[in-house]
């Protein structure tokens, strides 16, 4: 009985002393970045990394393959710029084209869904999204088992689709993640330019957001959101914002460059769960993108 004692003794001071250096090195030694890229951040306002991340992948209404990546920019603050090339490229797209239409501007935060790299189905190229930033490298690659696969466009378990967005009010419709893209419209610096979107939903909301938020004979409106997505100079939109029923409405942007040279806007149409609330199935909100040439 004794040996039996000590031995628990001795097993409960061996627990926790583990206990007690875990905790000491979760408060004073953080983790690698690498090994948690999605981590959490520490309220540090500059100087932190951006993550890509991928989200899954889905088949697209033309039976290609759709393959979505966010981004996690750790900074409360920096919104950090990275222009494609050696350090924002796409890896491993038959014909070797580095630019896929990824950002090289990242807002501060976690991103959700903010583009798709298209491959043909049944295409064998191994996508890989390399980033660079503060020093640090990033290759994230997509994995097409269908572990991965999302409900981007043809609704989730709770028959929730993603709104649907025009540039036209007759015009071709966007939805999810890779949405539709026009252009390249044309201006010049300093001169602003006239964008008019329309935007409608089911009016459903799904995952934990639509417990809360629904209300029976109320329906809920959408969020639309401008973002510069690509492009060498500042972007000021006029309304980067708005709030739409979800029965349809149409919105208006006026748009303004700095600098000469191709742009790329992104347009997120969000119904009110938002990419948090969604999880894996990427069915609540929409991309679509706008090419700017602008001249001097």
């Amino acid at each position: 009985m004794r040996k039996l004692v000590l031995t628990l003794f001795t097993l409960t001071v061996a627990l926790t002393g583990l206990v007690a250096a875990t905790t000491i090195q979760a408060q004073g030694t953080p983790i690698a970045v690498e090994l948690l890229p999605l981590g959490k951040d520490i309220g540090i306002g500059a100087g932190q990394t951006v993550t890509p991340a991928f989200e899954g992948w889905y088949e697209d209404e033309d039976g290609s393959i759709a393959i979505s990546f966010g981004y996690y920019n750790r900074n409360t603050q920096e919104v950090l710029d990275i222009p494609v090339g050696p350090a924002n490229r796409i890896l491993g797209v038959t014909g070797g084209e580095s630019d896929q239409g990824q950002p090289t501007v990242f807002e501060a935060g976690r991103h959700w869904g903010v583009f798709t790299v298209n491959i043909p189905a049944g295409s064998e190229d191994k996508i890989v999204w390399h980033l660079e930033s503060q020093g640090k490298t990033f290759r994230i690659p997509a994995n097409l088992g269908t572990d991965y696969v999302i409900d981007a466009i043809v609704g989730d378990a709770n028959g929730n689709f993603p709104p649907e967005l025009r540039f036209q009010e007759d015009g071709p419709i966007g939805r999810g993640p890779a949405g539709i893209t026009i252009g390249p419209l044309q201006t010049k610096v300093g001169e602003p330019i006239s964008i008019d979107t329309w935007a409608s939903d089911d009016g459903k909301i799904s995952g934990v957001a639509g417990m809360f938020m629904a209300r029976p004979g109320v329906t809920p409106p959408i969020n639309l959101e401008w973002f510069k997505h690509q492009g060498p100079g500042e972007v000021v939109f006029s309304e980067p914002k708005s709030k739409l029923p979800s029965d349809g409405g149409q919105a208006n942007t006026e748009v303004t460059f700095s600098k000469a040279g191709d742009y790329l806007l992104r347009v997120s149409v969000t119904d009110m769960a938002g990419p948090e609330m969604s999880g894996h199935s990427q069915c609540c909100w929409t991309n679509s993108f706008v090419r700017v040439s602008v001249s001097n």
